[in-house]
């Protein structure tokens, strides 16, 4: 049985980890990126951590690596990383592949790869179609159609976050980590009560866990979020005819906060046809999401080649 690393570089955490091709996930470390960038040597530092998982798991098959942001079509560089800039414009997979010649090292979009890890790791639950978004530091988009990665002309496809809405904003300037903290902050500022306003440090998962506490304020929060969430999906919707929507990354802990107002602006905004077949649901591999996607390239690459 074939054993992958995968690594899921990340705004907050670089996260890496073995995997097998049944999805048990061994050996798993976290780094903040924060740190890596500020050594000076981020991708000396990528390399040392994958040596390391390497040296203490003979026998790994290839490598898979998620970024979170855009990608050159031949996956050798990145192009923009809007919460890591520092590696914009990088031939980050030139750099890498010098280090481990001996083994197929993959990159791809991490939101692309949380969708590829729910597809062959996702149980029960996997759909040969959906659109799959990860609500976290950014907000990331991706999509499987007829159970392959969908990436569009030239390989960036599916930036969901990136879409203009209704207030001129992105949708991750919105609902990202900035956008949540900011909206929480103008409802406190406006008189609204809460627990927060008694916290003196906070960020979108406290909201959301204060939220499932039943906190009004929180509530609030993560129903806005919903309803942004929701007009972008019926674009999405719209233009793929996908009907399957799954929601992961960190903040998908606010599902049962959003739910709702997500299902009710699908429901107001599209036609009988697209909303008599919608099924939402929470992404099953949680924060892990990132690193067995990336396990996962090099199971979809090795089908690709045959």
């Amino acid at each position: 049985m074939g054993i992958y690393l995968g690594m899921d570089i990340g705004g907050t955490n670089v996260k890496a980890g073995i995997v097998d091709e049944k999805g048990a996930l061994n050996g798993k470390v976290k780094f903040p990126t924060k740190g890596l960038v500020d050594s000076g040597d981020f991708t000396g530092s990528v390399a040392r951590i994958i040596e390391d998982l390497l040296q203490a798991n003979p026998g790994v098959e290839g490598i898979g690596i998620g970024v979170p942001g855009t990608l050159s079509k031949d996956r050798l560089s990145t192009i923009e990383l809007p919460n890591i800039p520092v590696l914009n414009h990088m031939p980050l997979g030139k750099i890498l592949d010098e280090y481990f010649k001996d083994l197929p090292l993959y990159f791809e979009n991490d939101a692309n790869l949380a969708a590829l890890g729910e597809y062959y790791y996702g149980g029960g639950n996997r759909s040969k179609s959906f659109i799959f978004v990860t609500l976290g530091t950014g907000v990331g988009g991706s999509a499987i159609i007829d159970g392959h990665l969908f990436t569009g002309a030239d390989g960036n496809g599916m930036e969901l976050g990136h879409v203009l809405v209704k207030n001129g904003k992105t949708l991750e300037q919105n609902i990202g980590k900035a956008g949540i903290m900011a909206m929480t902050k103008n409802l406190l500022k406006n008189g609204s009560h809460s627990i927060l306003s008694t916290m003196t440090d906070y960020d979108p998962k406290i909201i959301a866990a204060e939220g499932l506490n039943g906190d009004a304020l929180a509530v609030k929060v993560f129903q806005e979020v919903g309803e942004f969430l929701g007009e972008s999906l019926v674009s999405a919707i719209r233009l793929l005819d996908v009907k399957n929507i799954v929601i992961g990354g960190g903040l998908a802990m606010g599902f049962d906060l959003l739910i709702n107002s997500l299902i009710r602006t699908l429901t107001e905004n599209l036609t009988p046809y697209y909303v008599n077949d919608i099924i939402v649901r929470k992404a099953m591999l949680g924060n892990d999401a990132g690193i067995m996607g990336a396990a996962a390239l090099c199971i979809e690459k090795t089908i690709l080649s045959r």
